[in-house]
């Protein structure tokens, strides 16, 4: 049985297979209900239509978007750091991907757009204020990624692909702080809930986007529907994600929906 987000997934995939345009975000829907006509003694409804989702009232949407590719790491040069995490810009193919999301997304009802204190994700969201000059960004810096200690720099990327113990001790038990000195998985939870129930609480009845990272990605939907903790942690660079927030109900709406990077292959030159 597909969940409404899973559907939509499927959906935005085959639309890229045939190479039709990218759908727009749904708006807000409810169930339709037909009564008899005008001046019929029947006075209860005839056909009820299938529910279709509408966010309940005084909810948060958040699109929560994960920053285009970042400039690949190296070795014996270490990314800058930010309040001791790794600060790398965009790549060319990651603002290839962030003029895809504004493009994507600056016809939608938007109403804020939020950054972290890493500039991948203010690089993100510039192609879209630049075509939205009614927003700007604010900064919410506990949506920052999962600090990796002593992997930070682009520390992680080596170790991972060199097949380290550890990385593959990380990947089986799915907790980054396997990683020596890095963010213990229950603070790493309780601020991205934290900065999520913050954002929603200064927007209700309103659609946000957020730029954010992959690890919070992933932890955003381990707390919204109790899966293994990096079960939906492989986010694509510039994919979509729907969440909407209403008190402590967390309902999740689209995961990984990158149709608007069309059939483009991730590791091919950006398109010219």
């Amino acid at each position: 049985m597909h969940t409404p987000w899973s559907h939509e997934r499927s959906r935005a995939r085959t639309l890229r297979g045939i190479g039709r345009p990218a759908p727009r975000l749904e708006p807000h829907s409810t169930v339709d209900v037909v009564t008899e006509p005008s001046g019929s003694p029947a006075s209860e409804p005839t056909e009820y239509r299938q529910h279709r989702f509408r966010p309940p009232a005084g909810a948060c949407e958040l699109l929560l978007v994960r920053h285009g590719e970042s400039a690949p790491a190296r070795r014996d040069v270490p990314f800058d750091l930010v309040d001791g995490q790794g600060d790398p810009p965009l790549s060319d193919l990651g603002r290839w991907q962030a003029e895809r999301v504004g493009d994507r997304l600056a016809g939608e009802d938007l109403h804020a757009v939020v950054v972290t204190t890493l500039r991948r994700t203010a690089e993100t969201v510039a192609p879209l204020l630049g075509r939205r000059p009614d927003l700007a960004a604010d900064v919410e810096a506990d949506l920052r990624e999962v600090h990796l200690g002593d992997w930070e720099g682009g520390q992680f990327r080596v170790k991972v692909a060199e097949g380290d113990p550890i990385a593959v001790r990380l990947f089986t038990e799915e907790r980054w702080d396997v990683i020596p000195g890095a963010e213990p998985h229950d603070t790493f939870a309780a601020r991205v809930r934290g900065a999520i129930n913050r954002v929603a609480d200064r927007h209700p009845d309103q659609r946000v986007v957020v730029a954010t990272h992959g690890g919070v990605i992933g932890m955003v939907m381990h707390l919204a529907t109790g899966c293994r903790p990096f079960a939906l942690a492989g986010a694509d660079n510039g994919s979509i994600h729907h969440l909407v927030v209403h008190g402590d109900r967390w309902i999740v709406r689209r995961f990984n929906d990158t149709a608007h990077l069309g059939t483009f292959s991730a590791d091919a030159a950006p398109p010219t």
